[in-house]
């Protein structure tokens, strides 16, 4: 096979629109906040023109990736955090 016919075939193979990436699993959580709060997480979500639920999963991967007494804590622990997903979706416990 000359490698002009293997590029062809590569082209023709070669998808013009890429497929999403995956997402991870999410789950619902409810939340009590204060009124105050609720509008900043508004606010915050349009200014970085996004969704509240995306705001609050990067903040709490933020505050769990620096906490560093928390992840001692989790190391600490005999499922090691395992049972409660906390990286990359959202917490699986209703606050």
């Amino acid at each position: 096979m000359s490698d002009k016919t293997v590029r062809e075939e590569q082209k023709q193979s070669m998808a013009i629109i890429k497929a999403p990436p995956k997402q991870p699993k999410s789950v619902t959580i409810q939340a009590r906040v204060q009124e105050s709060v609720k509008t900043h997480l508004d606010q915050y979500a349009k200014f970085i023109d996004s969704t509240p639920s995306y705001v609050i999963t990067e903040a709490l991967k933020v505050l769990f990736k620096r906490d560093d007494e928390f992840k001692v804590w989790l190391s600490q622990q005999p499922n090691n955090g395992t049972s409660h997903h906390h990286e990359g979706g959202a917490l699986t416990k209703t606050a």
